[in-house]
């Protein structure tokens, strides 16, 4: 039987990491952190100085960074410091399938353990403790991390063992998201043109065929309030939405919708300010269809 891990390390606080450790925080578990931009270890937690510290002092080490580029560089620092072997890092950042697979042979080749996990349910999810983590990796270690993963996720799935089975669920759930908001939007604003409410709209199609993340959530709570807070950047979506239609071009299966779906998220990240809210689709296409 695995031991459980004796202290976690957890890489990169940024809107999704900081609430994330600050939940493993709270756990029995010591937890040790590490970011770029100093002072953002939550409570309970201990700050490292760098990141060969938070390798040193952890068992087993979470990954919650903004791209695969920047997660193949930590794997290739990680993977060239002493005594690594039998260390288990744990992904969870949405860096599509062949990232997944560069980190993979880098960490394995340096004897270390890579799962690649990434999390889905927004900065909003996170903060709740109500995100999705999708596993790809051995399931034993699935199961020797589930108290610490359960602290901070509502849903756990092992999706495969192999690395980018995950990016893989994850990119096509956030594909999917996109596509229902993009959608949502489009249908809300053509029966506002005919003279109906948004908010009667909403609850009609909320209980009807049309249902969807988007009516359910995003419209009522962020878009008809004006709060347009969901917690995820339109940049980081329209990312996301270009490795998806990546790699179905690369798997050959079908991609009519992926291809329209990207052009229209590549149009709102131009249109909109850096780090716009991901429901400002709304109002990108509301000024398209008054010019």
């Amino acid at each position: 039987m695995l031991k459980l891990p004796t202290v976690i390390g957890f890489v990169g606080l940024g809107q999704m990491g900081e609430p994330m450790a600050a939940f493993i925080a709270k756990g029995d578990t010591p937890l040790v952190c590490f970011d770029r931009e100093p002072g953002r270890a939550p409570k309970g937690s201990t700050e490292a100085r760098d990141l060969a510290q938070v390798v040193d002092r952890s068992d087993t080490i979470f990954l919650s960074l903004p791209d695969g580029k920047i997660v193949n560089a930590v794997a290739a620092e990680i993977a060239a410091m002493d005594n690594v072997a039998g260390k288990v890092v744990i992904d969870m950042s949405t860096i599509g399938p062949d990232a997944a697979k560069e980190a993979a042979a880098t960490l394995t080749g340096a004897g270390m353990i890579f799962v690649d996990a990434p999390v889905s349910g927004g900065r909003q999810g996170a903060l709740k403790a109500s995100i999705t983590i999708i596993w790809a990796g051995p399931k034993a270690q699935m199961k020797r991390h589930q108290h610490i993963i359960d602290l901070f996720c509502a849903n756990s799935f092992h999706v495969g063992d192999q690395p980018g089975q995950g990016q893989a669920v994850k990119l096509l759930n956030n594909f999917l998201s996109a596509t229902a908001m993009a959608a949502t939007s489009e249908a809300v604003l053509f029966g506002m043109s005919h003279g109906v409410e948004m908010k009667t709209i909403l609850d009609v199609v909320k209980v009807s065929t049309g249902n969807n993340t988007a009516v359910a959530d995003k419209f009522p709570n962020r878009i008809l309030t004006g709060s347009y807070d969901a917690g995820f950047f339109a940049e980081l979506l329209n990312k996301d939405v270009r490795l998806y239609s990546q790699f179905v071009e690369d798997a050959g299966t079908s991609n009519l919708m992926g291809t329209r779906v990207a052009e229209i998220w590549q149009d709102v990240e131009e249109k909109l300010p850096p780090q716009s809210d991901f429901t400002r689709v709304f109002e990108v296409l509301e000024k398209r269809s008054r010019s």
